[in-house]
């Protein structure tokens, strides 16, 4: 039963980190809108496919050094705790600054000649900052005493709720009160996940 929480949890952490205004998410967006929901399907796709990649090495890599090394156990979760501090407090100087959530990050460059699904595999891959944080954020779910099949649970759920969540979004996108929604509601998005992120790194820092 504790692991259904923590999953639940996870989830519902996850999901703020991908509606959050990344690069991913401001490319996705502006394929919907301009190519439409064919092309903003394959690009979700594409998106997802370079998130199981980086999902993968993040969360196999920081679970073996976890479970083998105590001494880099210690390092990486106050490593991981600073990076989650670093990136909270940029959000939200950013979203403060800002006067529209849309330019909180900076978008990948489309490469034009290629298909959806290739722009969106080389948006998320060019973007090492995911690998990162990804590593970061399912640090404190990785601490502690777990089943064997837990790393590949959080890899799961980070791949296809991801995949989910895009699709979906493409969807929505394709009516308009949802594009005005997003525009007025992404500064709350980025403010919500930074004081996340902050509650992950004390965890991380008190355990």
């Amino acid at each position: 039963m504790k692991e259904v929480f923590e999953l639940v949890g996870f989830s519902g952490i996850m999901m703020l980190g991908q509606i959050s205004p990344g690069p991913d998410m401001l490319l996705l967006t502006r394929t919907a809108i301009k190519e439409g929901a064919v092309a903003g399907r394959e690009m979700a796709l594409g998106i997802a496919t370079g998130l199981a990649v980086q999902a993968t090495l993040a969360v196999a890599g920081f679970a073996v050094l976890v479970e083998r090394t105590p001494v880099v156990r210690l390092a990486l979760c106050w490593l991981a705790a600073g990076y989650l501090l670093w990136m909270a407090f940029r959000i939200f100087v950013t979203v403060i600054a800002s006067k529209s959530a849309a330019v909180t990050w900076e978008p990948c460059e489309e490469i034009a000649p290629q298909r959806p699904f290739f722009r969106g595999l080389i948006c998320n891959l060019s973007n090492l900052k995911v690998v990162l944080l990804l590593a970061a954020v399912c640090a404190p779910f990785l601490h502690g005493a777990h089943p064997e099949w837990w790393p590949f649970a959080l890899v799961s759920i980070i791949v296809i709720q991801g995949a989910g969540l895009w699709i979906l979004w493409v969807c929505l996108l394709q009516w308009m009160p949802i594009r005005r929604w997003y525009e007025r509601a992404a500064r709350w998005i980025d403010l919500i996940f930074s004081i996340i992120l902050v509650t992950l790194a004390g965890r991380l820092l008190i355990g």
